[in-house]
């Protein structure tokens, strides 16, 4: 019998104490299962210390995800261990990447029945990595000013639809109001894609895609391809910010002429003050910060 431990947080409201009850149900058909809940990185690594060969289960969203695979990376863990998720989040933007479901049902059966490919991870050069998308720009503006109003809508729901997943729009809607640019210089695999002669909305590096609760920032971003993508928008005058805004609500932002999107291994973005968004966690303001990609970093249980 396979044997798994889950992990989820502490501070787990009640619906999710059921929808876990739900998953516990399904996975205890298969496997023995032991449940450890956690509510910082001391009692997370206190956990990880006792799993042995199991399979890790994380319950939650991209942001336990995101410390799970931390803390796994700073044991010098990580590239032995097996992850599945159970999608628990207001944005699970990595399981919709990948093709997670996200009822909660299909994902335990998933755990069960899927298999562990090698995904793709992040590194920036401070050694934080970073599992989906780090974005730079009026990005993470907006995902500044909508993790409050993430926040305060998170406890608010009716039956299973949770209004926190509305916080990253009306960050946008927000940031809208006075959208700024950024002279910044990005070089992708050592050469420049853009230098501060150039301002820039955003860029987003994306080892997934999906960022905000679904909305395709690098549409074409592949956890498994050993490459990272690299979007560039120059949409910085007020007509051309409406229609890239207009084009990335239908995923379509990557066919204007004044996006660039490039794949590579490394890149560096220097320049004007920014804040940057990695996984859904803002942090800042930083005035150089590169990423490089460590394929096939660790094995994640998916379709």
């Amino acid at each position: 019998m396979r044997s798994l431990l889950v992990i989820t947080n502490a501070d787990a409201g009640t619906s999710d104490e059921e929808r876990l009850t739900t998953a516990l149900e399904v996975l205890r058909e298969k496997a023995s299962v032991e449940v450890a809940k956690t509510s910082n990185p001391g009692e997370l690594d206190g956990v990880l210390h006792r799993a042995g060969g199991r399979t890790i289960v994380v319950a939650g969203g991209d942001g336990s995800l995101h410390a799970v695979v931390t803390a796994l990376y700073k044991r010098h863990e990580l590239a032995g261990a097996t992850l599945g998720l159970l999608p628990m989040g207001t944005g699970n933007d990595f399981a919709r990447g990948n093709d997670i479901p996200l009822e909660i049902e299909e994902a335990a059966r998933l755990v069960l029945t899927g298999r562990p490919r090698k995904v793709d991870l992040l590194v920036d050069e401070t050694g934080n990595i970073v599992v989906n998308n780090v974005h730079v720009g009026v990005g993470a503006q907006a995902s500044r000013k909508g993790a409050r109003w993430k926040t305060r809508l998170g406890a608010v729901g009716v039956g299973k639809v949770n209004l926190g997943k509305l916080g990253y729009p009306i960050g946008a809607a927000l940031s809208a109001f006075h959208p700024p640019s950024w002279r910044l210089r990005v070089e992708l695999d050592g050469d420049v894609v853009n230098d501060v002669n150039q301002p820039v909305l955003m860029v987003a590096i994306g080892n997934g895609g999906n960022v905000g609760g679904g909305t395709e920032l690098n549409p074409d971003a592949d956890t498994e391809d050993g490459l990272l993508d690299v979007m560039i928008s120059r949409a910085v005058k007020p007509m051309a910010k409406l229609g890239y805004v207009a084009r990335l609500r239908k995923g379509e932002h990557d066919e204007r002429d004044d996006v660039t999107t490039l794949r590579g291994r490394t890149v560096k973005v220097s320049g004007d003050e920014f804040w940057l968004s990695a996984d859904g966690e803002i942090s800042g303001p930083e005035r150089s910060r590169s990423w490089r990609l460590e394929s096939s970093a660790y094995a994640m249980i998916l379709p």
